[in-house]
């Protein structure tokens, strides 16, 4: 009898989960793009633009450890929202959770949010991207959940790349006719970040185990390195809501220039205050080894003292530089409060302080994490205005919360933080906007060591990197080097790759809230021209509008504070001729100062031409940008 009414039973379940099945459609607020959700035994989207398949079907769920969310559940209750910005459905599954599900002009966004009792644990997350397998892909590839400072690969087809490749995100995808989809998450709280990881079909997300052992080590000894990991990601809460999975979807380059769906989608402030929360450039010692030739004082590395600190404050303070940034050296990196008797760093940040300039100071995250109250306590009583925090090199769920952890305890003490040695930013620079810059990104540093932090490589991370949120790239380097000339110097005065005024657009093109001078004050009062330039640049606009862009090839922007606009351009190591559209002015005539390459900076990276001119809306301009090179534009009223 058994077997009969096993034989007998299935036609009806078979007919009841067919049944079961529902769909839904999600249209984007210009009618362009449509998300398709399905739930039923599978619970999941797809995503046409135009009639265009830009991700075929893919599964999305949760799997906790008593409970599988996204799979055999039908909703009970549905809500629609619409926006001028998006529309919105959310999924509500019972009492036990809900999925919402965001389409914008500019891409898609989902996250579960659960009403589970008591803290549950996340054994694994379901998150798939299947972009089609003829689609190109530009990736940062790593081995490994520590490192967001790799350069990028290209691969001509995504069914080429080898399953189980993992990369980080943000992550690019790029079909023929031009359209691009960049995978990111976003509002990113107690939970580790999310990777992508090649699959047959496509992509999927990954993520870090939570670490189970960790023990000091890596570069300084100082790093907690994981040993050993429990066999879930998370252990959390049951009431709450998860991060948004986001897919970036461009039909143009200039769109992912200004795209910043990460951010929009994060949790609002939480500091009522911010007043006291400025942005700005700062001058730098650790990336030309604290030397200054010429100076009429002992400089270098070992001679890191109050004398010289000061020094720094009155180059900074001469040039308008809102802050000096004290790299490691000036404390023990094992005891923040053991402060190096050569610097007194107190009576360095009073003399600042007299001449308007604030002072960060560098520090290890686990060495701050040890005694944080304490820590910081210390810190606010020497009178500094932020700290910069490296050496996180994680991104696991115990890792994510010190980013808040710190974050919220620096607000307190209205303390800015610049994290290094980071996993990207997840849009935690809105909920704690003292949080000015993030590294998470291969910047100027490598060229003391190798060769990858070359234009190539710069023209590829506005489009990928820079959707996340804002980098600490640390540019400014002033001994300009074509890609034939260059060399690496790890001790001693680095170049840099590319021409002088490549260097210069940085300060327009790339969002860094903090952004450094990097190279030697002796090095930047030889050149009075471009110290006008960077003593002026602002590093927050009111505005921004692209001019003209291509992935990993160019790039020019047009970024307005007040009623002063800049202009900076970028190329890779070809040479690029581009005209210059003024259209983007208000009615009127306006002097232009232009910084470009010179006749012969394929030969000599740093010359450079400054001119000034008059120019109205109707102005066209065209420039030539050399091998590595570019130009910016100060445009007055």
């Amino acid at each position: 009898m058994r077997p009969f009414l096993l034989i007998f039973l299935m036609p009806f379940l078979t007919s009841k989960t067919a049944f079961s099945q529902k769909n839904y459609v999600l249209k984007s607020p210009d009618g362009n793009m449509s998300v398709n959700i399905s739930c039923g035994n599978t619970l999941g989207y797809s995503i046409t633009r135009k009639q265009n398949e830009i991700i075929a079907f893919s599964p999305i769920g949760m799997e906790m450890e008593n409970d599988q969310l996204g799979g055999g559940d039908i909703p009970g209750k549905t809500l629609e929202q619409k926006t001028a910005r998006y529309n919105s459905l959310t999924l509500k599954f019972g009492k036990r959770y809900d999925v919402v599900f965001r389409l914008y002009n500019e891409g898609f966004a989902y996250r579960f949010l659960t009403h589970l009792k008591d803290s549950v644990k996340v054994i694994n997350e379901t998150a798939t991207f299947n972009v089609r397998p003829d689609a190109a892909a530009v990736l940062q590839e790593t081995d490994n959940y520590t490192t967001w400072e790799g350069v990028y690969t290209k691969s001509d087809a995504v069914e080429s790349i080898a399953v189980g490749k993992r990369a980080t995100t943000p992550a690019l995808f790029a079909y023929q006719d031009g359209t691009k989809v960049i995978v990111a998450e976003s509002d990113l709280f107690d939970y580790p970040g999310m990777y992508v990881k090649k699959e047959k079909a496509g992509f999927v997300g990954e993520w870090a185990q939570l670490p189970s052992l960790t023990v000091p080590g890596s570069w300084g000894n100082f790093v907690s390195v994981v040993k050993q990991r429990f066999p879930f990601i998370a252990k959390t809460s049951g009431e709450r809501s998860y991060p948004w999975r986001i897919a970036i979807i461009a039909t143009d380059d200039k769109q992912l220039l200004t795209n910043r769906l990460v951010t929009e989608l994060a949790t609002p402030s939480k500091i009522k205050d911010t007043q006291w929360i400025k942005p700005g450039k700062a001058a730098w010692e650790w990336w030309h080894d604290a030397l200054l030739p010429g100076a009429p004082i002992p400089s270098g590395m070992d001679n890191r003292n109050t004398a010289l600190y000061n020094y720094y404050v009155d180059f900074a303070a001469k040039y308008k530089l809102e802050y000096l940034m004290v790299d490691a050296g000036w404390s023990n990196n094992y005891d923040l409060t053991q402060v190096n008797p050569k610097n007194d760093i107190k009576a360095v940040i009073a003399n600042a302080k007299s001449k308007n300039v604030g002072v960060f100071l560098w520090c290890v995250a686990t060495t701050l994490l040890k005694n944080l109250d304490k820590n910081l306590d210390f810190v606010q009583s020497l009178g500094a205005a932020g700290l910069k925090v490296d050496f996180i090199d994680r991104d696991d769920q115990e890792a994510i919360k010190w980013f808040e952890i710190i974050a919220k305890a620096a607000a307190k003490r209205k303390l800015m933080i610049n994290f290094h040695g980071c996993s990207k930013p997840t849009g935690l620079e809105k909920t704690y906007p003292n949080i000015v810059n993030y590294e998470a990104v291969r910047g100027a540093e490598s060229d003391k060591w190798d060769y990858t932090i070359n234009p190539d490589l710069q023209l590829l991370t506005p489009f990928i990197r820079m959707l996340a949120g804002p980098f600490d790239y640390t540019p400014g380097a002033m001994r300009n080097k074509t890609k034939e000339t260059f060399k690496p110097i790890d001790q001693g005065l680095p170049s840099g790759q590319g021409t002088r005024c490549h260097e210069l657009a940085m300060y327009v093109i790339y969002r860094q809230p903090l952004a450094m001078l990097s190279d030697s004050p002796s090095a930047y009062m030889k050149e009075d021209t471009v110290m006008r330039y960077l003593s002026a640049v602002p590093t927050v606009y009111d505005e921004e509008k692209v001019l003209s862009a291509k992935l990993g090839e160019e790039v020019v922007m047009a970024k307005r504070k007040g009623k002063t606009w800049y202009v900076g351009g970028m190329g890779n190591w070809n040479e690029h001729q581009v005209n210059v559209d003024f259209s983007f002015l208000p009615p009127g005539h306006f002097q232009a100062e232009i910084y470009s390459d010179a006749p012969n900076a394929n030969t000599d990276a740093s010359a450079y031409s400054y001119k000034t001119i008059t120019v109205n809306p109707k102005t066209v301009l065209p420039l030539n940008m050399a091998k590595g090179g570019g130009f910016v534009i100060v445009i007055h009223p």
